[in-house]
């Protein structure tokens, strides 16, 4: 029988080992010509506070509780002149409460009631609210009394425009008091009530706010009649704030509203 070839077990050795050589360092080459993807840092969890506007306003009942008790007191214990009452005695009652407030809170909320660049459409709007209220103060006057007053020979007396001047500022100070700051806070605070139910918490407060002078200036018989009045403007105003959020326009309807009650009662 002719004999099988033999076959160079070293030399097949050496070749198998060159081949399994060359192939492991031609994938260690190529993976070093790739670039490697580099390991993500490990990002650390950051817990954040969010602060909701109810967070916010939790110094409110407090701070209105505190206002509304100086405030009595500040009314049954002194008798100052009405152009010290409308301009200081409400700029310190009314006017630091909400500074403070905003201050501390830093609402954007109330700050933008009182933003310039709404000066002028809120002096149109409460102009002709205004005038509404003149109209309707002139037809009462005429059911009332029989006669009109006339607005030439008004407005031309001494003392229109210093009653006026002093109107405006009891007007100011009580639009950012009792809508810009009281009713913004309502309205975030109390988000989920009706309008009609916000409406009618601020015209509480701002009714409650008024019954210590109305005490003092009217006899009892007419206390009730003047409480119904002012609670109800307080709604109407309520109403409009939620409209327009517009401090120049709340302002200006209520010292015209206030003139149209001081000319066409006396």
């Amino acid at each position: 029988m002719p004999s099988k070839p033999k076959v160079n077990s070293g030399k097949a050795g050496k070749r198998s080992t060159a081949t399994k050589g060359s192939t492991g360092s031609g994938i260690f080459q190529l993976r070093r010509r790739l670039p490697t993807t580099p390991t993500p840092p490990s990002r650390k969890v950051v817990k954040t506070t969010v602060v909701t506007p109810i967070s916010q306003h939790i110094a409110f009942i407090p701070l209105l509780l505190l206002v509304f008790i100086m405030w009595c007191i500040y009314r049954y214990m002194f008798r100052f002149p009405v152009w010290f009452d409308e301009s200081i005695g409400k700029a310190v009652f009314f006017g630091l409460p909400v500074l403070l407030y905003v201050s501390i809170t830093k609402s954007k909320a109330i700050a933008d009631t009182v933003s310039a660049r709404y000066l002028q459409s809120g002096l149109w709007m409460g102009l002709a609210i205004g005038g509404v209220f003149g109209f309707a103060g002139a037809l009462a006057s005429l059911a009332r009394k029989g006669i009109v007053v006339q607005a030439a020979p008004l407005f031309a007396t001494d003392n229109f425009w210093w009653e006026f001047m002093l109107a405006m500022m009891t007007g100011f100070w009580e639009s950012l008091f009792f809508y810009c700051w009281i009713m913004t806070v309502i309205l975030e605070k109390y988000k989920k009530w009706p309008i009609l139910n916000q409406s009618l918490l601020t015209a509480a407060i701002f009714l409650a706010f008024h019954i210590p002078n109305t005490l003092l200036r009217f006899d009892l018989s007419l206390v009730g009649g003047q409480l119904f009045l002012l609670f109800f403007f307080a709604l109407g105003q309520a109403l409009l704030f939620y409209r327009v959020r517009n401090i120049y326009a709340l302002a200006l309807s209520h010292a015209i509203w206030g003139m149209v009650l001081l000319v066409h009662t006396r």
